[in-house]
């Protein structure tokens, strides 16, 4: 027999409203806990996956060091033929500069008929001197050349008479002794004479002033006009044969690699070209100011060597067979230079060097290497000496 208990408005009325709210919450608790099971489960089930993970890597961290180690690009220099050469700068100028005055009593400048950067020949008038006086000078010393040969005509005919007339007895040997003396006096007088004339047309053409040597006319520092004598500065300055030379500065080390004869190339300031030429003498001094010598280039001429300019050379110093290395890879301190060199067991060792030439390719090692170490190519100054590393061969460009 089936009863049915239909649920009415009176029958709801016998079930307590607080009972049924607390069946509501008992409902929500458990859906709650059921939630917080399920996300705690996921949670313990990622952190056993990241364990199980993580003991896998540090398996394999245990078993590979080298993971841990900084690498480092090293490079294995060799040797290298190396064309040394040592760059200076410095002034040009005349390379053997005549400077030119007056050499005479001087006088007032009549004409002056050359300029500064004419080519004058040896022996050529540069500056004419007024000798109106010295044209007198001469005038009276040429007349008194004429009386003193006319009293020596005289005392030689005097003399002749005589000797005719001792034969006959009129006239002493004593009278033809002191006439022979009075001939031979004149004469001399006349030699005297002479010689005043010569020189002082000696002394007149040293009034105008000329070239001494060939070559090209650089300063000129006189005018028409101007009053000049033995006293008076330089007039002119001449280059002999137009010659010019480089004055170039060089530190002491770099003048001891230098010999005579060694080729350099010389470029002015604003010239597009360079001039060749050869070193004809090295400073035999150093100037205790700078540490510095001269080594003097000569040059041929050319219009774009003007003296007092500067320019720059470039020398040759011959070559060396050395290992190169770049910038890079050479430190200094205190101590002097040095590089870092990685060993067989990785480990980076200080080594100090020794430089040589410096030229567009890198540096030269002169001493402290043999070009078959492992040189670290950079990041030297964050090593320490003993540092283990990882090293990996690369060229002189890093690649």
């Amino acid at each position: 027999m089936n009863y049915e208990s239909p649920v009415t408005a009176e029958t709801a009325e016998a079930y307590p409203a607080d009972l049924v709210d607390e069946n509501e919450a008992r409902s929500r608790q458990r859906r709650r806990w059921v939630i917080i099971g399920i996300l705690a489960l996921i949670v313990l089930g990622g952190i056993a996956f990241l364990l199980t993970r993580g003991g896998e890597s540090g398996a394999a961290g245990a078993g590979d060091d080298e993971s841990q180690l900084p690498v480092i690009s090293v490079i294995t220099p060799g040797k290298a033929t190396i064309q040394g050469k040592i760059e200076a700068s410095g002034t040009l100028a005349a390379r053997r500069p005549l400077p030119v005055g007056s050499v005479g009593e001087g006088g007032r400048v009549l004409s002056v008929p050359v300029d500064a950067g004419d080519w004058v020949s040896q022996g050529q008038v540069l500056a004419v001197i007024d000798r109106a006086v010295q044209v007198q000078q001469i005038a009276s010393a040429n007349a008194n050349v004429d009386v003193a040969q006319a009293d020596a005509d005289l005392a030689q005919a005097n003399l002749d008479r005589a000797l005719q007339l001792v034969d006959r007895g009129f006239i002493s040997k004593a009278d033809v002794d002191r006439l022979t003396a009075t001939r031979d006096a004149a004469r001399a007088r006349v030699q005297v004479a002479r010689a005043q004339l010569g020189e002082l047309r000696a002394r007149t053409a040293r009034l105008n002033i000329y070239a001494p040597a060939s070559g090209l006319l650089l300063e000129r520092n006189v005018e028409p006009g101007q009053t000049v004598g033995a006293g008076s500065a330089a007039l002119f300055t001449i280059a002999k044969g137009g010659e010019m030379e480089m004055l170039a500065k060089v530190s002491e080390g770099d003048l001891a690699r230098l010999s005579v004869g060694t080729e350099a190339s010389v470029r002015p300031v604003g010239a597009g070209t360079d001039f060749t030429g050869q070193i004809w003498q090295l400073s035999p001094t150093i100037e205790a100011g700078n540490r510095q010598g001269t080594a003097r280039i000569a040059l041929s001429y050319s219009p774009e060597l003007r003296p007092g300019g500067f320019a720059s050379a470039t020398i040759n110093s011959g070559t060396v067979v050395a290992p190169m290395l770049p910038e890079s890879a050479v430190l200094s301190d205190d101590e002097g230079s040095y590089v870092y060199v990685i060993d067989g067991e990785n480990k980076a060792q200080r080594r100090s060097v020794r430089l040589g030439l410096v030229s567009a390719g890198g540096i030269a090692i002169a001493e402290g290497l043999s070009g078959n170490e492992q040189v670290v190519l950079r990041a030297g100054g964050f090593l320490t000496a003993g540092e283990t590393v990882s090293p990996r061969k690369v060229d002189a460009d890093g690649n």
